[in-house]
């Protein structure tokens, strides 16, 4: 079996290298340690023919025969608890307990998933250039963004702030070379959304 070697992060030679943060919790290791256990008892169920073997961890199939991972499951005990994380940032603007700190928020964005597919109406679009692929996840998250602020300051779901305000439409009339532009008409939903979004007076 070939494990890749964790690489050793030099920034003067290697800047695009990675490094990896490993944390421990005993919260973690009691979730862990049963899990395993039922892994390797199904390993061993698939070895003894009580289940197919689909994919089962420390379960090795050759040809007919299927034999537990002894090897694998005696290197999988030991690591009950830990966690990796892989990471290219630098150690100066972000040091271990950030990043992981930063990786538990990423909960943020896993609950905003539903809303940017839904709410937003965004749709999959395939690129293949790195600068539009970068130009569409930047219009993706800055709606998101503004999504979330709009949805923190009014407390009004996005999807109701998308349907009220989407009617909103300034119109510019040109007759004879005078412009006029009318304003939209507001209602008192619409007015109730606007109010909190406003700068204070001074």
């Amino acid at each position: 079996m070939h494990k890749r070697r964790e690489p050793v992060r030099d920034p003067a030679t290697h800047p695009g290298s990675w490094k990896a943060v490993w944390a421990c919790s005993t919260k973690r290791a009691a979730r862990d340690t049963p899990t395993l256990t039922g892994q390797e008892n199904r390993a061993r169920a698939v070895v003894a023919g009580h289940k197919q073997p689909r994919r089962t961890r420390f379960a090795a199939t050759h040809a007919a025969d299927a034999t537990v991972d002894e090897a694998s499951t005696a290197r999988a005990r030991p690591l009950a608890g830990l966690k990796g994380y892989a990471t290219n940032i630098p150690a100066r603007p972000m040091d271990a307990s950030d990043i992981i700190s930063s990786y538990h928020e990423l909960w943020h964005v896993e609950a905003s998933v539903p809303m940017s597919t839904h709410d937003l109406t965004a749709r999959p679009v395939l690129h293949h250039q790195r600068d539009a692929i970068e130009a569409h996840l930047t219009v993706v998250m800055t709606a998101l963004a503004l999504a979330r602020h709009l949805q923190q300051t009014t407390g009004i779901g996005t999807r109701r702030i998308i349907r009220t305000l989407t009617p909103l439409q300034e119109v510019t009339i040109n007759i004879n070379g005078h412009k006029t532009t009318a304003q939209p008409r507001t209602t008192p939903t619409t007015a109730n959304i606007l109010k909190p979004l406003r700068p204070p007076e001074h």
